[in-house]
This record gives structure tokens, C-alpha cells and sequence, in this order.
């Protein structure tokens, strides 16, 4: 964990300190664990947590009165991603593995209990699936959702979708808690997930993790297309291509390890198990 910038005389910078301590954890922290971590008087640190919480940057748990990031700190995470000057990069990135397999690619993170489209490129076929960058799409019937979910704990899953049963969007979406979990544990060991028909009908998508320099999982990079043609089983033969395009993704964020297994963090800032090595770069 960082610590406080050693400025001591700026509030500023004290204050950002502390919402780097607040977003880089795997969990929520408690006032104790921020004051021992940031080496700030405990009335100090108080004083700043409550600041940032009256600004939307963190919230408080009403029970467990532990501090996690809130939703205008959310928000500006994926505004800074949206307007990244690495966007015309990952842009180029996604054309050419577009170029390369031939069906529409999405970069996407996760929002809470949401995916969004941080860019995509589409296929120049005239037969596609529209949507644009900044659409959002659920977690639980989604390739890259389900690959999000995959890497956080039980509880973690039903704070972000309830008990269930889940909205369904089609015949084929999963909207059982428990065939759920069986699905993410499916999608955990392989390291890839899967949508065929879950969230549209008559569509196919592949998503692989882009992990960041600790392996975490900090978004996705997913083909997508129509059936039949795009199948489940020509997409499975895009993963070489798909992962070195998540690679070259994870180093426009500072990700230089990508390859590396992922331990798993949602752009919030939740973290949970790890992939195994070959769903990060192997075969």
C-alpha cells in the first residue's frame, strides 16, 4: 500500500493519498487500517475521510462503518479511461485485431453491477451488431461480465446482483443464483467468457482478461458477432490474437506485466481469486 504523499503541509495531497489508499484495496477499510496506513493523526485522517464523503469520492458502510471508493470517484475512473490520451492507441490497437479476426472487438471495464464499452471497432461486414463506446450492458449474461464475476467472492456477487432470480433477456440468460456460480467457476478455470445468445439472441461473444502490473483483472477485450457466422467454436480460435491484443492493451495502462496471472480487480477496486497462468497469455 502507498503511502501519504510526503508533502506534509498540502491538504490536497493528503486527501488524494488517502483515496489512493481507498481505491487500491481489496476491500473496505476500516478508520484504524487508513491511520495506520497513511501515518496521519487518526483525527486527521477523520476529518479528510469525512470530507471526501460529503464530495461522493468515498463512502462509508452503514454497518461495518468501513470506507470504500463512491460513486463520483467511480465515475471519474472511467472518464479518465474514456478520455485517456492512450485512447488513440488502444484505439489502434482494437482495429488491428479487428483487421486481424474480422469481427467487431469491445475493450470494456466494469461499473458496479454494469459493464461498459470503453471503445469498440466494428467489422466492416454489413451484417453486425451495433452499439456504441460508453453503452453499458449487464454483468450476469455478458462474456466480459461473467468474466468479471468470475474473479470476485460469493458475497461479492450477491452485493452486486442480489439473490436472484436475474433479469432475463433471453431464453438462454442464466438468472439462477446457484446455475450462476456454476457458470463462473466454469469461467474461472478456463479463464474466458463466454456468451452465446445470454444477452441478444443471435449473437456470439468471447471475452479475455486485460490485468494490470499487480495481475489483476482490470478489464476485457471481446469478438463479437452474429450467428451462425461467428460460433463459439471459430471465436475459441481468435484467443492467440485476442490475447496478445489484451497484452498490448494492459501496457496503454501502465500494465507492462499483462501476461501474467491475474488475481482479479474490478475498476472499484474489488479484488478476489486468480486465474490460472494460461488465461492470461497461455494456450
Amino acid at each position: 500500500m502507498p503511502k501519504i504523499p510526503a508533502m506534509e503541509d498540502s491538504s490536497t495531497l493528503k486527501a488524494f493519498g488517502l483515496l489512493e489508499l481507498v481505491a487500491r484495496a481489496e476491500g473496505p477499510l476500516s478508520l484504524d487500517e487508513l491511520t495506520q496506513q497513511c501515518s496521519l493523526p487518526k483525527p486527521t485522517v477523520y476529518r479528510i475521510l469525512g470530507t471526501l464523503q460529503r464530495g461522493g469520492l468515498v463512502q462509508r458502510e452503514p454497518v461495518a462503518k468501513r470506507y470504500c471508493i463512491g460513486a463520483r470517484l467511480s465515475q471519474l475512473a472511467l472518464e479518465v479511461m474514456l478520455r485517456s490520451p492512450q485512447r488513440a492507441r488502444r484505439h489502434a490497437i482494437l482495429q488491428q485485431l479487428v483487421e486481424e479476426v474480422g469481427e467487431t472487438c469491445n475493450f470494456t471495464m466494469q461499473d458496479g453491477n454494469e459493464v461498459v464499452y470503453l471503445d469498440r471497432v466494428e467489422t466492416s461486414s454489413p451484417v453486425r451488431l451495433l452499439m456504441e463506446a460508453g453503452s453499458r450492458v449487464p454483468l450476469h449474461c455478458t462474456a466480459s461480465g461473467k468474466l468479471f464475476l468470475s474473479q470476485l467472492p460469493e458475497y461479492r456477487i450477491a452485493a452486486l446482483l442480489g439473490p436472484g432470480p436475474y433479469r432475463r433477456y433471453t431464453e438462454r440468460t442464466i438468472t439462477e443464483a446457484g446455475a450462476l456460480q456454476r457458470e463462473l467457476r466454469r469461467i474461472h478455470a478456463e479463464g474466458i467468457g463466454t456468451d452465446v445468445g445470454e444477452y441478444l439472441e443471435g449473437s456470439v461473444c468471447l471475452a479475455v482478461p486485460v490485468t494490470d502490473a499487480q495481475g489483476r483483472v482490470c478489464a476485457t477485450i471481446a469478438v463479437h458477432g452474429p450467428a451462425p457466422r461467428l460460433t463459439l467454436k471459430k471465436a475459441m480460435d481468435f484467443l492467440s490474437p485476442l490475447r496478445r491484443a489484451a497484452i498490448a492493451m494492459g501496457a496503454t495502462i501502465g500494465t507492462p506485466s499483462a501476461a501474467r496471472a491475474p488475481s482479479a480487480v474490478s475498476p472499484v477496486g474489488v479484488a478476489s481469486r486468480k486465474l490460472p497462468a494460461r488465461a492470461a497469455g497461455g494456450k
